[in-house]
């Protein structure tokens, strides 16, 4: 029998957070991340398009330092299809980190195009390349989400300090490589964001949300198929 009191019981249970408690946290981590992501994405590629890579690869590894050991800090719906694939999360925690990356995503592509100078607006266009940028969006999307899969949530790298490097430099290689073709979103909430911004073709969101989508179940099976042990 425990040798505790009735009011240390209670006081003990109290400071455990409850189910809620802990999703919210997590919602509102995912909400931030994605926002300060996707507010770099539209910010820069909007008035400062030759840094945009190295700015953005820099937002998205800040971001999961500041908020990976509470979510994951995926900031990144093709990334929470990845894990809950490879079996990291729930459907109901998935779900709410999508919720919250795309209310980020949006609300970041509302206040930059508050202040950014409309004479810097243009929507990309893929026209002729269609096929080119849904291809490279796959490519990148699935590199995004294996690396994400293996620096942060493979049992081979149970403590690491590199990951978030890894992370947002797999976003600036893309950038860099692929950008001129499709825009380097490799992210349905930048996708999203970029297209609310005015930088991408509401008619274009189809590319970006099937190919990403796609990219992060084939990267969540090859995680499983690769590391059967690792559940």
């Amino acid at each position: 029998m425990s040798s505790a009191t009735a009011p240390q019981r209670i006081a003990e249970a109290a400071e455990v957070p409850s189910r809620g408690a802990v999703a919210t946290r997590k919602y509102v981590v995912e909400l931030i991340g994605t926002f300060f992501l996707v507010f770099t994405v539209c910010a820069t590629a909007s008035v400062s398009a030759s840094l945009a890579p190295l700015a953005i690869g820099a937002a998205l590894m800040v971001m999961i330092y500041a908020g990976g050991h509470i979510s994951g800090g995926h900031y990144n719906p093709a990334v929470t299809v990845a894990a809950l694939v490879r079996g990291r999360i729930d459907v109901g925690d998935a779900i709410g980190y999508w919720v919250a990356q795309l209310v980020g995503g949006v609300l970041a592509a509302l206040i930059a195009r508050a202040v950014v100078p409309h004479g810097h607006l243009s929507a990309m266009a893929l026209s002729g390349h269609m096929g080119g940028a849904f291809v490279v969006e796959l490519l990148f999307t699935f590199a995004l989400c294996w690396v994400v899969l293996n620096v942060a949530t493979s049992r081979d790298h149970p403590v690491n300090s590199f990951y978030g490097l890894a992370i947002g430099f797999t976003v600036m290689t893309g950038a860099v490589a692929v950008g001129a073709i499709s825009g380097g979103a490799f992210n349905p909430a930048v996708a999203v964001g970029a297209s609310t911004m005015g930088l991408f073709a509401w008619s274009n969101l189809w590319l970006y949300l099937g190919a990403e989508v796609i990219a992060g179940i084939v990267a969540g099976l090859a995680f499983r198929a690769l590391n059967p042990a690792d559940k």
